[in-house]
C-alpha cells in the first residue's frame, strides 16, 4: 500500500486512493490467475499499445497516479505540476520512454486501461463476454502459441475450450472503479488532469504537515 495514504489520513483523497489501490490489486489477482492458467502473455518489451496512446483518467485514477508519483518520483511530480512531463514530445503517453525496454516509467502508478489492455475480455454485441488478442500482437507469435491463436474475436466458450480459463471482463472491473467516486465519471487526458491533481495533493500534504 502507498505510504502516502497514511499521510493523507482523514481526507476524502485518502479514501479514494486506498479504494483505487484495492481495485488495482483485484485486477492483478484476476489477471495473474488468467496468466497462470493460460500462459498467454504480451510479447516481452512490446509497449506498442502505448506508443501513440495517451490514457484519459477518472479523477480517482488521477489521484492514485499523483500519489504514486509524489511517493516514488517526487522530482518528476513537481515538474509535472508545471506541465513539464518526462517525454513531452511523444504522440502518446508523456510517460512512455521509447529507449527503455520497459517503456512505462510510471508502471506502478499506471491507470486501469493500461492494466487491463491485452489481458482482459470485453462484452460483445449480445452482452456476452468475448476475447480478442491485442491488435499489436505479432501474427506469427499468435500462430506459435500453444494453442495457436489468430487476430479474431473468440467467444467465452471457445477460450475456455482452448485454455480452460477466461480473462477478467473489462466492463466489470471498470464498474468497480467508477463506483469509487460516482459523482466524477468524466475523464481527462493525463497531461490535462494530472498537474492540477498533483498540486492538490501537495497542498493537502503541506496543510496536514503544518497542523501536526
Amino acid at each position: 500500500m502507498l505510504k502516502i495514504v497514511g499521510e493523507l489520513e482523514g481526507t476524502l483523497e485518502s479514501e479514494i486512493i486506498s479504494s483505487i489501490e484495492k481495485c488495482y490489486q483485484n485486477i492483478q489477482e484476476k489477471q495473474n490467475k488468467w496468466y497462470k492458467e493460460s500462459s498467454f502473455f504480451c510479447p516481452e518489451s512490446c509497449g506498442e499499445c502505448c506508443r501513440n496512446f495517451e490514457p484519459d483518467l477518472l479523477i480517482s485514477e488521477a489521484l492514485y497516479m499523483a500519489a504514486w508519483l509524489i511517493e516514488n518520483q517526487k522530482e518528476v511530480a513537481i515538474k509535472v505540476c508545471d506541465g513539464d512531463f518526462p517525454f513531452p514530445h511523444n504522440k502518446g503517453c508523456k510517460f512512455w520512454n521509447e529507449n527503455s525496454p520497459l517503456h512505462c516509467t510510471i508502471y506502478g502508478g499506471r491507470p486501469s486501461i493500461c492494466r487491463l489492455f491485452g489481458a482482459c475480455a470485453n462484452s460483445g454485441k449480445n452482452g456476452q463476454p468475448v476475447f480478442k488478442p491485442c491488435k499489436f500482437y505479432p501474427a506469427e507469435k499468435l500462430a506459435e502459441n500453444n494453442p495457436s491463436l489468430q487476430h479474431k474475436q473468440y467467444s467465452q466458450k471457445e477460450i475456455l475450450q482452448l485454455f480452460n480459463s477466461f480473462p477478467p471482463v473489462m466492463s466489470d472491473l471498470m464498474e468497480e472503479i467508477v463506483c469509487i467516486d460516482p459523482d466524477n465519471k468524466n475523464t481527462e487526458l493525463i497531461h490535462k488532469i494530472l498537474p492540477e491533481i498533483i498540486k492538490r495533493l501537495l497542498w493537502i500534504l503541506s496543510m496536514k504537515k503544518e497542523s501536526d
